[in-house]
């Protein structure tokens, strides 16, 4: 496999996140690789309207905003590989990236992965994304106005998003599959007490009944007790099971919180390792913003950078390329 050197600076994930990283990296002339994984621009990509990103009074579509970021970053000369990080080895420096096709080495790191929202598994629930099937009801809340939807899960995530949801729908039904919940009586006692919140226990959902064009319009459900199944009508979906950050191929060499994110130095991106750093939704489980993703890659590029200079990688760097071109 093809060993690459050139780059001082690699960026794993392509969301707000990395591209903001990859943009302050670039523009402080160090030309970052941003390594784009399966899901090149992050979750965004399955968004449809994002409406609170600043700069954009009337709206943007995910995928067009992903497009802008990273079109900014490669303007300063930052690029993109479509290649996935398949192991890594920071023990040591050079740091090592071993992808689906390459190895990589670099003096520093930017962890960039984000995380995933846990779906149902259903076909139709897929089909439907960011068409009444929403994973963050900060993000797309503000769609369902005057509208009963439904939210699926029986943790805090879910009682959360319900009782944030009434702000604007009418109706929120939480669904969940067992009597008992795993929330904090605090949460669960906030959504039960909320009068616009209602309860469908020991109950899943089989199927998401809508189209494109329609969106959700139903939702197949079935009794965990009895196997009966219905329909039942509803205009939006929110499925709020929790969150997996992709970390796991960091997993015996960074430190990890027992959820699986990405431990980082009080007031810092620096990761237990030096020259490694994180930002994004692999690090927050908290806000989960596209915002605040792109602020903290702003944070992680302006910690590498000077990282890299108290170290006096930049420095050697530069000999280097003035010993090439005496050459």
């Amino acid at each position: 496999m093809e060993v690459v050197s050139k780059y001082r600076v690699i960026v794993v994930g392509s969301g707000p996140a990395g591209c903001t990283a990859a943009l302050y990296l670039s523009r402080a002339d160090l030309k970052p690789l941003v390594l784009e994984g399966i899901q090149p621009g992050g979750q965004l990509t399955i968004t449809t309207d994002v409406e609170n990103f600043p700069g954009f009074p009337e709206g943007v579509q995910g995928p067009k905003l992903m497009e802008l970021m990273r079109q900014q970053a490669e303007r300063f000369g930052s690029e993109f590989a479509f290649e996935s990080v398949e192991k890594v080895d920071l023990t040591s420096h050079p740091l090592t990236i071993t992808t689906d096709q390459k190895i990589y080495e670099c003096d520093a790191l930017i962890i960039a992965s984000g995380a995933s929202a846990m779906q149902l598994g259903l076909e139709s629930e897929k089909a439907l994304q960011g068409f009444g099937v929403s994973y963050c009801a900060t993000c797309d809340g503000f769609f369902f106005k005057t509208k009963e939807i439904v939210v699926v899960g029986g943790g805090d995530s879910a009682m959360e998003e319900a009782t944030f949801l009434t702000k604007f729908a009418t109706k929120v039904t939480i669904i969940h599959r067992r009597e008992e919940f795993r929330a904090s009586k605090i949460m669960l006692d906030r959504a039960k007490n909320n009068p616009k919140i209602e309860f469908l226990l020991d109950t899943i959902v089989d199927e998401v009944i809508g189209s494109k064009e329609t969106g959700v319009q139903a939702l197949k459900i079935r009794n965990m007790k009895t196997g009966e199944t219905s329909n039942f009508p509803t205009q939006g979906l929110f499925v709020a099971i929790g969150h997996t950050p992709n970390t796991a191929v960091f997993r015996d060499q960074l430190e990890l919180d027992e959820r699986g994110y990405l431990v980082v130095k009080p007031n810092s991106t620096m990761t237990n390792i030096g020259g490694v750093f994180a930002c994004g939704d692999a690090v927050d489980h908290v806000y989960r913003q596209a915002i605040t993703a792109a602020g903290t890659g702003c944070m992680a590029a302006l910690d590498c950078e000077r990282w890299l200079t108290g170290e006096r990688i930049t420095e050697r760097w530069d000999l280097e390329k003035g010993e090439e071109a005496r050459r």
